[in-house]
């Protein structure tokens, strides 16, 4: 994403500022996604006083979509406690982690698996809600339909006619190019078959497929690139644990113990190839009646007491909605449809605390920056 501009402005006033006080108060502004201090995390790589102008030069921990414009308030409402008529500036910038170019997807920061134990509880949706969220908050995303026999990326983003495009090199390689829509660059083996026409082919065909997905479309640079794997805990998996440093995994369920005891052996296999499940997520966790009560069809709270006892975090719950089904169904996803505003604002909920969670994980496993700001 780069340097972050956020301009955060004051009225001028006394050019006689603590600057002493200023720091330290800077020093205790809260990260509230890593749960730390700016001082704890050696964040605050500057800060100049010009006048009665307070310049902040800070160095977070990546993706910052969702924490910056947060983090910028904090600074100002610290430095104005000591300082009412200060001007204030913030300068975000994020610390990068140290990727070999010999590494697949070198250019994607972030690798993150949405998974579910069985099928039918609505990954597919989920995966491209939190897709279409991150790109609406300014992520630079792209999303692999990695469910070669069940591919629903085509008909979840309305683009059931299209057809991968591409060009080959002079070594004969094919380049392939994503599809993009609503901000998201987009792979499926949905834009490679007929539309009618069936994935028949064994587990290392189907690996084939994924590793072309991973080697031979230009995805470019990306904050995150979400895999929408099959169900279960397949060839797929197995080949994603063996190719990709993924940086986690999102689990999704329903709130039923049949779906529960999936989720567990899920998680399980995250846990054996050392992959770090970032969350579970509760599709179709209760139907909303008309008098603002709760319907809970499948059950209550089942997706929570799977992540307490697998000790992973549970991100939310995601109702039973019309608009949700529509938005599948017409190739919108809900997040983008303004008409749905509580829907709309579920996802941006969820995308926000995998936004967290990713930076929770980058904070305990990013090296040193590499980037230096020029002051």
């Amino acid at each position: 994403m780069g340097m972050l501009d956020t301009l955060l402005n004051g009225s001028n006033g006394s050019s006689n500022l603590n600057a002493e006080a200023i720091r330290e108060a800077i020093l205790q502004v809260q990260d509230t996604d890593i749960q730390k201090t700016l001082g704890e995390l050696e964040a605050v790589h500057n800060i100049e006083i010009h006048g009665s102008t307070v310049k902040i030069y800070l160095l977070l921990y990546q993706p910052l979509h969702f924490v910056a414009e947060n983090i910028n308030l904090a600074c100002k409402k610290a430095v104005e406690r000591i300082a009412p008529s200060a001007k204030v500036e913030v300068y975000v910038q994020e610390k990068l982690p140290k990727i070999p170019h010999n590494r697949p997807l070198a250019q994607v920061k972030n690798l993150v698996a949405i998974a579910s134990g069985k099928g039918g509880v609505g990954k597919s949706t989920i995966a491209a809600n939190l897709a279409a969220a991150l790109a609406k908050k300014g992520a630079v995303v792209g999303l692999i339909d990695a469910d070669i026999h069940g591919p629903s990326v085509p008909t979840l983003f309305d683009l059931e006619e299209e057809q991968l495009r591409g060009e080959k090199t002079e070594d004969g390689t094919f380049i392939g190019h994503p599809m993009e829509k609503y901000g998201v660059k987009l792979v499926s083996m949905g834009f490679v078959m007929g539309r009618d026409q069936a994935a028949i082919m064994r587990g290392p065909m189907q690996a084939g497929y994924l590793n072309t997905f991973i080697e031979q479309i230009a995805w470019g640079e990306l904050d995150y690139l979400l895999f929408d794997l099959p169900p279960g805990t397949g060839d797929i998996h197995l080949t994603m644990s063996q190719r990709i440093p993924l940086t986690g995994a999102i689990v999704v369920t329903t709130p039923q113990n049949l779906a529960l005891a999936d989720v567990r052996r899920g998680i399980s296999m995250f846990s054996r190839v050392n992959i770090e499940t970032l969350g579970v997520i509760e599709n179709m966790s209760y139907y909303a009646l008309p008098d603002g009560s709760r319907d809970y069809i499948f059950g209550q709270g089942g997706g929570e007491r799977i992540a307490k006892e697998a000790n992973v975090p549970f991100l939310g719950e995601v109702p039973l909605n019309i608009s949700i089904r529509q938005g599948g169904d017409e190739g919108m996803p809900v997040v983008m449809n303004d008409k749905a505003p509580l829907q709309q604002r579920a996802f941006m909920d969820l995308a926000a605390k995998l936004a967290a969670e990713v930076r929770k994980k980058n904070a305990r496993t990013v090296a040193a920056p590499t980037v230096q700001i020029s002051l």
